[in-house]
């Protein structure tokens, strides 16, 4: 009996201690899930970022293509002025050359752009994956944690209803003894009592023999 009570108190400690264990790793798992929240939160803010500046260079760009026809017509019509437009074909043809050079600069950092934000997107898209999964862990943690407290208070029933139980068992063995003595003591009393009615019969058989002799022959 004393060994199953050391056992289910053994159980229930281990119950407990792994109780401890699970509501930890709970509180990680939820404090992780709370850190992918923010770094999804952090990379759409960073794919919103890369979309404004795409949408910016396409603006640059499509004024530098504006800019580049304005440059064309003007040289065009500077030709046509003939000598007094030859200073504005120079004008022209150079705002034209630094129009080329803006739209092929806005090309050149839209390419490196787009695909920062493609793979941001892709970033983003595999964290909240590993969100939803963190979430998960942390909702099958929970309900870990939920049924290692039912065997906690289980065990604990136990160990107690085990307690009882021995304590029962004591005041039966108590009992058993106290009843194991009394036998014994009634034993002895029936010895005595059987002695002594043996005592009496020999004295009764004594006091025949006498009323025998007694009698005329």
């Amino acid at each position: 009996m004393d060994e199953l009570g050391s056992t289910v108190r053994n159980n229930a400690h281990s119950t407990h201690h792994a109780n401890h264990l699970v509501g930890q790793a709970c509180e990680i798992a939820t404090r992780g899930g709370n850190v992918v929240g923010d770094v999804v939160t952090m990379m759409r803010g960073i794919s919103d970022s890369s979309a404004k500046i795409s949408d910016i260079i396409g603006v640059i760009d499509g004024t530098a293509f504006q800019t580049n026809i304005l440059a064309l017509n003007a040289a065009v019509e500077a030709a046509r002025a003939g000598e007094q437009g030859r200073g504005f074909a120079v004008v022209a043809g150079e705002v034209r050359t630094l129009a080329q050079r803006s739209a092929q600069a806005a090309k050149e950092v839209k390419s490196p752009i787009t695909s920062i934000a493609e793979q941001v997107d892709q970033g983003a898209a595999l964290v909240d994956r590993a969100g939803t999964t963190m979430q998960e862990m942390v909702s099958s943690v929970r309900q870990v944690s939920t049924l290692v407290s039912e065997i906690s208070a289980a065990s604990s029933e136990q160990s107690t209803g085990v307690g009882q139980v021995g304590d029962a068992v004591s005041q039966i063995d108590q009992v058993t003894q106290q009843n194991a003595a009394l036998v014994e003591e009634c034993a002895a009393a029936a010895e005595s009592l059987k002695r002594q009615a043996h005592g009496l019969v020999e004295a009764v058989a004594v006091f025949k023999l006498a009323d025998r002799q007694l009698l005329p022959a």
